[in-house]
């Protein structure tokens, strides 16, 4: 028989029996024309495909396969899957009459295998109860595979994709039907497992010949494949090294395929670090990042993939390695996908060295969900832009991000009028006739530590003599809208220096307003984060707040209960009462009650954190000071929290950013060797089934092998007091920090 005519039939046949029909003896003496590809492959009516939309039957979980017809339902699955395959190698054999003979006569082994497939799932079917069409099934293989235009498409999406990834999912079901006693289903998944190894095999030798002999293995695939295929099909749960090393796939590729991670249909939200917003709204396009600041955004570019889903995308300066990815994998984090910038809907093919590159059409044709990057700014508008045509916010909302309403929430003075507004209503304040509590004085700082605006040198300079004709006071005068730790100058001196009046005159030339209020000797620094959606305001949880002396942030810390109550250590550092926990429960209930009402009124959604610090007055009591800013943006202390959901029940988090000078604090020479040197001394260990989490240990969240300026790293602690020596060790926790961190342990 002719493969032509043989091929037709399985494609075309409407009923199974002739599709999995074979003769005896085969010729390719007359191949014919080449056909187009059919809308869907000739079947019985029961096995038509379901509407692409259409309702899905209920894949069975692993626990039901105990019940032989849920057994059943799986195979069913199963062997539509090789149906498929079948039907596919039928049409590559007709879409490319003129391909190689050796080819065309291993596409026709192939589908002779596929047919045996096919009939044994049939059969074990049957065994089970379940008859061949009795569920919907899915076209989703034929949708994404006909349309292929050359063989390698065939190879690559194919072979090099859905074979691929049954190398893990044969493996693994073949192990779930042997727990359950299902010894002939195990052995048919073992079979199968050994003809896929054979099956990538003969797709890799022709990728090989086919693809451009530059390219490497990976990034050839990566090319070919075309939306919405991607790598991320070519795997199953767990990727099986050693049936893909038998069949032939490199190291390399295999190390590539473990980290790769895209949507398999969830529609992915698209997430930015960009940590210099202020600064762009502040100065606009007068702004530019100096080295230092472009350093630190290029290394730190991949946090958002701590605060973001699996599915999700990441955009990035260069793509992590793909040795830190899977150690960021070993550690349990899963991984997103990561997208160079530039590489944008409507940016050109870019070749790049540290990657396979990924091409302007697959972004184009795909949808996008959230676009949520680091703040909303002119720079976070400019780079998404290309995205929101195509994400559920649309171009038309993307300027609103960052219009005057949302960018006055940046500024210090909305800071200081929520801090007056909660003074305003909070019981237990300076003035008040019944206090919450019956303490000695407030717990609350005074409405002087409220910030004073200034749009002059003339108002400044007012506003200073006032506060220093109360008595010796250090103040400190900040730009209202900048980046923290070069924003700012303290005023220590009795008298003005001209250099804060060049200073202070500066600022307000440039059309800044300045917040002046007096310098607090701080106890502790902590941060509350909140999510402002439809719904309200919802608090998320609390973290430890590690600055510098100039108010630059080093790190956050979060204990077991962040999500659930304020860090005892704010607590403990106020004067000893059985009321204060309460007390400072409804301060800050009253705090979210303010800021729910100003967010809404701006028309702000999304991420949100509120800064505030317990401090010693003059009479050396200690007070808090509610509301110090407000940061309408992801923040590390937001990252802290998201990334205690890898923490083990009971062990403290601590996010810090590793910079040179405390490099050479510990006498290290380069972040890379501060990497090998935790990895020995804090090793990751990981408690608890199935899903194992971290008890302690030392995770670098960006590569330390490239890193220039910083290096975040999470570290983990089983106890409190691990967090407090280790701060104090590096120099960087107060002397009544850690006071009260050695307070809270020992409570």
């Amino acid at each position: 028989m002719e493969l032509r005519a043989f091929t037709e039939q399985v494609l075309f046949a409407t009923s199974l029996e002739e599709k999995l029909w074979r003769p005896e003896v085969v010729t390719d003496e007359q191949p014919g024309p080449a056909i187009t590809a059919p809308s869907s492959p000739g079947r019985p009516p029961e096995l038509h495909f379901k509407a692409e939309r259409g309702g899905n039957a209920d894949f069975p979980r692993l626990h039901q396969i105990e019940r032989e017809a849920e057994r059943g339902r799986l195979l069913h699955f199963f062997a539509n899957h090789e149906l498929l395959a079948t039907e596919l190698m039928a049409l590559v054999l007709l879409r490319f009459p003129d391909a190689p003979p050796a080819f065309r006569r291993g596409v026709l082994q192939t589908l002779y295998d596929e047919q045996d497939h096919t009939r044994l799932y049939v059969e074990r079917m049957a065994a089970c109860g379940v008859g061949f069409g009795e569920l919907p099934v899915s076209g989703y293989f034929w949708r994404v595979v006909s349309g292929m235009e050359n063989p390698i498409d065939y190879v690559a999406g194919l072979s090099l994709t859905f074979e691929q990834a049954n190398l893990d999912f044969s493996r693994h079901y073949a192990a779930c039907f042997s727990a359950v006693g299902d010894a002939p289903t195990a052995g048919l998944l073992d079979r199968i497992y050994h003809d896929e190894i054979r099956h990538v095999a003969y797709g890799l030798r022709w990728f090989r010949r086919w693809k451009q002999p530059d390219e490497s293995d990976w990034a050839a695939f990566c090319r070919v494949l075309r939306f919405p295929l991607s790598p991320q099909r070519a795997k199953g749960f767990a990727v099986n090294v050693e049936g893909r090393r038998l069949a032939g796939l490199d190291a390399a590729f295999i190390a590539e395929l473990e980290v790769y991670a895209q949507s398999r249909g969830r529609t992915p939200g698209v997430f930015l670090f960009n940590p210099f917003a202020e600064g762009h709204l502040a100065q606009g396009r007068a702004f530019t990042p100096d080295q230092r600041q472009r350093e630190l955004q290029t290394d730190l570019g991949n946090l958002p993939q701590f605060l973001c889903r699996q599915d999700d995308l990441v955009l990035v300066e260069r793509r992590p390695s793909v040795t830190f990815l899977a150690g960021l994998k070993r550690a349990g984090f899963v991984l997103p996908e990561f997208v160079a910038l530039g590489e944008t809907i409507r940016a050109p093919w870019r070749e790049r060295a540290d990657g396979p590159p990924v091409p302007a059409d697959a972004l184009a044709e795909r949808k996008f969900g959230a676009l949520r990057p680091w703040a909303w700014g002119p720079d976070s508008v400019a780079l998404l832009r290309p995205f929101a045509a195509h994400s559920a916010l649309g171009e038309a909302d993307l300027e609103a991000r960052c219009g005057p309403a949302i960018a006055a929430l940046y500024s210090k003075a909305s800071g200081a009028a929520l801090l007056s507004e909660v003074l305003a209503r909070c019981p237990g304040c300076p003035g008040e006739d019944a206090p919450v509590i019956d303490a000695p004085g407030s717990w609350l700082c005074d409405r002087q530590d409220v910030g004073r605006e200034v749009r002059s040198l003339e108002a400044a300079l007012a506003v200073i003599a006032e506060g220093r004709g109360r008595g010796p006071a250090r103040l400190v005068a900040k730009e209202a809208l900048g980046l923290a730790g070069s924003n700012a100058i303290r005023l220590w001196e009795p008298e003005l220096l001209e250099s804060q009046r060049r200073w202070m005159a500066g600022v307000l030339e440039r059309g800044q307003s300045l917040i002046i209020e007096p310098w607090r000797d701080r106890l502790l620094d902590f941060s509350l984060q909140y999510e402002m959606g439809p719904d309200g305001l919802r608090r998320r949880g609390c973290t430890g707040l590690i600055n510098d002396h100039r108010g630059q942030f080093q790190g956050n810390h979060a204990a077991p209960n962040h999500a659930r109550s304020l860090p005892e250590t704010v607590a403990q550092a106020l004067p000893a009462h059985p009321a204060r926990f309460a007390w400072l429960q409804r301060v800050f209930d009253e705090v979210a009650v303010a800021l729910e009402a100003r967010l809404r009124a701006a028309g702000y959604a999304g991420p949100v954190g509120i800064d505030a610090f317990v401090f010693r007055d003059a009479q050396g009591v200690p007070r808090l000071k509610p509301v110090v800013e407000i940061n309408p943006r992801y923040t590390m202390g937001r990252l802290t929290l998201e990334l205690m959901r890898q923490v083990a029940p009971g062990s403290h988090g601590l996010l810090l950013l590793w910079n040179r000078a405390l490099l050479r604090r510990i006498g290290r020479a380069d972040f890379s060797s501060l990497a090998a040197w935790l990895a020995e001394a804090a090793p990751v260990e990981q408690v608890g089934e199935p899903k194992a989490r971290i008890r302690a240990g030392a995770i670098c969240l960006n590569d330390a092998a490239t890193a220039r300026v910083s290096l975040a790293v999470f570290h983990v602690f089983a106890e409190a007091q691990g967090v407090a020596a280790f701060l104090a060790s590096l120099g960087l926790a107060s002397a009544g920090e850690a006071t009260t961190m050695r307070a809270s342990r020992d409570r």
